[in-house]
């Protein structure tokens, strides 16, 4: 037996002839633990019909030792062999965790899976390497981080999207048989991207038990889960390869990324009271604690390609009279860039809009007190830009094959040394020239032909990509990185250990934004998620809304502007003015404290509350016509039952009600931490597309 602990859970595997099998993953187990009742209760009853051993379900399960679901492993030879059995070579505590080594002699091959898990917030890492020791070459068509059983039941929380439509939560019980969410597009992807929960059947907010998972990788990937034939369901998650792209010479090994999972008892907001705390710690490495969130400018919706150095730097002195701390000059500033169909990959100033350079714009807005960030996009290259015609062949694609162009570009081959040098002596230089300390890293298109050399290669491309920025970080270890792929489609945590900001999503509608940062925030904590202040009418959905809604939404990300703010009325810029005002004053609650998914009875409603140590602020917004007359209260988590709250709603309603509870009339109300769990806090009248924001002060413990 081997016992792991960490956040108030144990976790418990049993060692046999094979790979480990998961005896038990709940709430912390006394000290002794009986193994022989573990091992008598993790067993199962074996039908006629099956094999006599029945599904032989473990943490790598393989169709070699019986098991007729979808295999951890799937890989073969030349010569036509297939078929793994593995058996348990050795299995040591490590300091984190522990390692289980298993072999199969015959097969040619070993398997090393490492297991950790946290002590402070009970998150578990799993990873497996696979190091092929035949004879011939291995060819690996699958090789799952492990396979996990969903103890708690069979209801799947899934994520779809498309571009400027991310991360929008679907459930779904899972039928006999598999349920698989794929990514072939050479990054996280908007639509499949590599996370999920299994529960039980109808799990919310605040109830019922759970299991989370996400798997830390920034290309190809498939998640699947499955009710095998006898009622179990398996989950798996791991790299998604092309037909032959891992081939394992005779001594060579591949690592699998990361998988974390995290088990809650309590719901999606256990789930978040587990992965915010260990992003925050363990995945950014403490690296934003005790720093506050500038607020940010970005200047492409304001001007897109028109890069005139006169508006820019009224633009500047604009965001800077509201409130704003960084400036971040986006697309449209390098070598021939009147558009998007030319210029990637040469990443000189363009003399035609900056005839002395960056620096009259940098100077200029460091003179202002703002950081000075850029948007660049390396990982890209036009068909139409210097770099190509010069380099035709570091196009990541196949020789001979007309590849569809995307956004007028290609994929550069970083996999080839000389393209990566040349992309990195080019940021090198930018970064020592100027005083720049952000860069908003994009990527914008989809992978097809991604082969290097002949050969399959979103795998090292992917690897390639962390490289690069690896690189840039340790020589401009000042410089912060946004990861951004046409909004959210680099969204995971082996990016975010490069990067401080992700990009949610490039539609900026905060009706739209409500839905999405909600779903985004049960795995990343909001002061890594980028939300910006826009134009009343959205670029992307063409529809309006208020200042309040914009601004009350982008308030509890990392708040940014990315507007024509020189075009804001007077009063419109000094309303904008105090709600960054409101952001600074809570940005260290916001970004520190415990966000707890609210449950709303009105179905168009989106709620939530952020907890701290003395204080809270819970937020409600209405995007639709309400079904009743009037709304229920809004019923609060997270609070301290004996302790005493002061209440006030930051933005009280004008008009529309005959009668407006003290709340809404802009009046204190001083309530026990239980009455506003059990009560909640009477809302006011709303209408459709609003907001209603409370500010929470503890005044008794």
């Amino acid at each position: 037996m081997i016992r792991l602990d960490g956040g108030g859970d144990t976790l418990v595997l049993l060692m046999g002839a094979g790979p480990p099998r998961v005896a038990y993953w709940g709430a912390a187990l006394a000290d002794a633990v009986d193994e022989g009742a573990l091992a008598a209760l993790a067993e199962r009853a074996v039908p006629h019909g099956m094999l006599d051993r029945g599904e032989v379900f473990d943490l790598y399960p393989e169709a070699g030792r019986g098991f007729t679901g979808h295999p951890a492993l799937e890989c073969h030879r030349p010569e036509g062999g297939f078929v793994t059995q593995l058996t348990l070579a050795s299995a040591a505590r490590t300091k984190a965790g522990a390692e289980i080594r298993m072999a199969d002699a015959a097969g040619g091959l070993e398997v090393a899976l490492t297991i950790e898990m946290d002590g402070e917030t009970g998150v578990a890492a799993f990873r497996t390497r696979i190091v092929n020791t035949g004879r011939t070459p291995l060819g690996l068509d699958w090789a799952a981080a492990c396979a996990l059983p969903a103890f708690a039941g069979d209801e799947a929380l899934l994520f779809d999207g498309r571009w400027t439509r991310e991360f929008f939560e679907t459930h779904q019980r899972v039928p006999t048989g598999l349920v698989v969410k794929e990514n072939r597009t050479g990054r996280t992807s908007h639509h499949a991207p590599p996370f999920a929960a299994v529960g039980a059947p109808g799990f919310g907010d605040d109830n019922a038990e759970l299991i989370g998972l996400h798997l830390a990788w920034s290309g190809n990937h498939r998640i699947l889960v499955e009710r095998l034939r006898d009622g179990r369901v398996q989950i798996q998650a791991g790299e998604l390869f092309w037909p032959g792209e891992m081939t394992l010479a005779p001594g060579a090994a591949y690592e699998t990324p990361v998988l974390y999972a995290a088990r809650s008892g309590r719901g999606l907001n256990g789930l978040s009271d587990r992965f915010h705390p260990f992003v925050r710690r363990r995945i950014l490495a403490g690296r934003l604690a005790g720093r506050p969130r500038p607020v940010n400018f970005n200047s492409w919706e304001a001007v897109y390609f028109r890069h005139d150095l006169d508006e820019l730097k009224a633009l500047a002195g604009a965001a800077a009279a509201v409130g704003a701390e960084r400036f971040v000059l986006d697309d449209g500033w390098f070598l021939n860039r009147p558009d998007d169909s030319s210029g990637l990959g040469d990443w000189t100033p363009d003399p035609a809009k900056y005839p002395n350079g960056l620096a009259p714009l940098v100077d200029h807005v460091r003179g202002l007190g703002l950081e000075f960030g850029l948007w660049v996009e390396p990982e890209m290259v036009n068909a139409d830009s210097d770099l190509v015609r010069a380099h035709p062949d570091w196009v990541l694609g196949v020789a001979g094959r007309d590849q569809p162009l995307g956004r007028g570009q290609y994929w550069l081959d970083l996999t080839r040394r000389e393209a990566a040098e040349n992309i990195f002596a080019q940021l090198d230089a930018l970064l020592g020239a100027h005083p720049i300390g952000y860069l908003k890293w994009d990527l914008n298109r989809d992978q097809t032909h991604p082969a290097s050399g002949g050969r399959p290669a979103t795998h090292a491309q992917t690897l390639a990509g962390y490289a690069l920025i690896d690189r840039l970080r340790a020589a401009h270890p000042h410089v912060e990185i946004e990861a951004c792929a046409s909004g959210g489609a680099r969204a995971d945590y082996e990016i975010l250990k490069r990067a401080e900001r992700i990009w949610l999503s490039d539609n900026n509608d905060p009706l739209d934004r409500q839905r999405m940062q909600q779903a985004f925030t049960l795995f990343f904590p909001p002061e890594v998620m980028g939300a910006h202040v826009a134009d009343a009418a959205s670029h992307t959905t063409g529809r309006r809304s208020s200042l309040e809604l914009r601004a009350l939404t982008s308030l509890f990300g990392h708040f940014g502007i990315e507007a024509d703010i020189s075009a804001f009325s007077d009063d419109e810029r000094q309303r904008l003015a105090a709600w960054i005002d409101v952001y600074k004053r809570h940005r260290a609650l916001i970004h520190g404290g415990r966000r707890l998914r609210l449950t709303a009875s009105e179905p168009n409603a989106v709620a939530f509350i952020v907890v701290g140590e003395s204080e809270a602020m819970a937020s409600y917004a209405l995007l639709g016509t309400p079904a009743t007359a009037s709304l229920d209260p809004l019923r609060l988590s997270g609070l301290r039952p004996d302790a005493v709250y002061r209440v006030s709603l930051l933005n009280p309603p004008r008009g529309g009600m005959k009668t407006a509870p003290a709340l809404a009339r802009g009046e204190t109300v001083a309530a026990e931490g239980r009455l506003l769990t059990t009560i909640g806090l009477p809302l006011p009248i709303m209408r459709p597309e609003t907001i209603a924001v409370f500010h929470l002060q503890q005044v008794s413990a």
